[in-house]
């Protein structure tokens, strides 16, 4: 039998308030704000579409977007003019150097920090007021799962928080573990599980209360290459099922082309779009073998020469 300290000692507490201090990853990755009572659980799948407007089909909207940091030693610029529309439904990929605004352009979408300039909207409304009506969840690099509540206590919490009643929150766990094909491993504990399967864990968290948009930050950056295929692949089925809008970070060019039907590539601070790939001619349906396809070499190839000219940028 596995045994983990902080299971030991910390598996019967139930209140956010008596848990040691957390990484900031973790923090916010719990953020609750308030905002209107939960809908009533709904199937992950949407209804066929209606008509809507153009506005109405548009997730994100992003117009001359900046952002800059005034620190000791002078303004740091992380984002400089950043336009980018990405439709409802859509799969879009970030790809750059460290420091070149990806993560940043995540966390203005999350409400998480404020642009110096330009317009933002998410789902038709400002940032600010898309997270009080809780449209997005948020993935991050390491999965900040309690290992002091088992796996299913950790996807509910969101609920919990949120004041869902029990029942529900059990269903609803339930659900989602199925979907990221942890079934069975609800009663276990975070440290239980592999890396992989934690992050899934974490990817059902940011699922339970139906977000529009999933906010995906690395998530597979700290895995093997073979696990990290894995769930590249599920990822794909997981898109494919809910229907969801996709925002997803990575510094892995396969990874990118791979899951995504667009791919962002970006220039090193001040953070610039050089360019946008699109990948929609892979098709949806994407074995991994699809990686050693000539569009597919292609298409990384064309990723590769954005980020060359962007590392030449100079201005």
């Amino acid at each position: 039998m596995l045994s983990h300290p902080a299971g030991r000692h910390r598996a019967a507490e139930d209140e956010l308030g008596s848990a040691p201090a957390m990484p900031p990853s973790s923090v916010a990755s719990l953020r609750v704000i308030p905002g209107p009572p939960p809908t009533a659980f709904a199937p992950a799948v949407p209804p066929p579409a209606a008509p809507h407007s153009a506005a109405a089909e548009t997730a994100v909207s992003a117009r001359g977007l900046s952002l800059t940091y005034e620190t000791a030693d002078g303004p740091v610029f992380a984002l400089s003019g950043v336009d980018l529309t990405v439709a409802r439904g859509e799969f879009v990929s970030f790809i750059g150097p460290s420091g070149c605004g990806k993560t940043t352009f995540l966390r203005c979408v999350a409400d998480l920090e404020q642009p110096t300039g330009g317009a933002l909207s998410v789902n038709g409304l400002s940032a600010g007021a898309a997270r009080l009506r809780r449209d997005y969840g948020f993935v991050f690099q390491a999965p900040a799962l309690f290992p002091w509540r088992s796996v299913e206590r950790n996807v509910a919490l969101p609920l919990e928080i949120f004041g869902v009643p029990k029942a529900e929150r059990r269903e609803r766990a339930a659900r989602y573990l199925d979907l990221v094909h942890l079934t069975g491993f609800g009663r276990k504990f975070p440290w239980q599980l592999s890396g992989g399967m934690q992050q899934r864990a974490s990817i059902a968290r940011a699922l339970c209360f139906e977000p529009k948009l999933l906010l995906m930050d690395e998530p597979f950056g700290a895995l093997d290459e073979i696990v990290r295929d894995h769930l590249n692949a599920q990822l794909l089925d997981l898109w494919r099922e809910t229907g969801k809008t996709v925002l997803f970070v990575t510094h892995s060019i396969a990874e990118a082309v791979y899951l995504s039907g667009r791919v962002v590539v970006m220039s090193p601070r001040p953070g610039r779009i050089v360019d946008i790939v699109d990948c929609t001619g892979l098709g949806q349906e994407r074995p991994l073998e699809i990686r050693e396809t000539p569009e597919f070499l292609r298409l990384a190839h064309r990723v590769r020469e954005g980020l060359r000219a962007g590392n030449a940028y100079e201005g």
